[in-house]
């Protein structure tokens, strides 16, 4: 049971001969009551304090909660971007070697097939050259000799030559 500032007030003593002196008595219930009621009033007051603070505290551990929430799905987010981008680098990297080797056995064939052609152009240029200089060795030959008439069979030869 709870003493309320009213109680004090509303408090009444039996009387007794040689008792305490009433008006000091009251004196010091009214004292008591005023004490009694300002504690009181700040008793509530820190009460409805506590209860506030309760209430922010309680909004602060709510919003705590949702940034560590935020936080960790940041960071889950994060991760994740970073595997992704380090799975699309290696992809990119994969297909750039590809696209490089590639380029390199087409060079590789271009290289092959240009030395293939040039060996067979220093071919046929040996081949002419040794076709040339036998028909300029068989019409010197001719010009030495005298021998005209071969002239006709060797331009008929020539020509068969130059055809193959």
């Amino acid at each position: 049971m709870s003493l309320t500032p009213l109680d004090i007030h509303n408090k009444e003593f039996s009387r007794v001969f040689r008792g305490y002196d009433e008006d000091q008595v009251n004196e010091f219930l009214d004292q008591i009551i005023k004490e009694f009621d300002i504690m009181l009033k700040e008793k509530r007051q820190l009460e409805e304090r506590v209860a506030t603070l309760n209430e922010k505290l309680s909004q602060f551990a709510n919003i705590e909660e949702t940034l560590k929430k935020s936080l960790i799905m940041a960071q889950e987010t994060a991760d994740e971007l970073k595997s992704n981008a380090r799975k699309e680098a290696q992809l990119i990297i994969k297909e750039a070697e590809k696209n490089a080797d590639r380029l390199i056995n087409e060079a590789l064939a271009k290289s092959r097939k240009l030395v293939s052609e040039i060996d067979e152009l220093k071919r046929r240029a040996s081949v002419y050259r040794m076709r040339f200089r036998s028909i300029l060795e068989a019409q010197l030959e001719m010009l030495e000799n005298g021998d005209w008439e071969n002239f006709e069979k060797i331009e008929e030869d020539l020509a068969k030559n130059m055809t193959e």
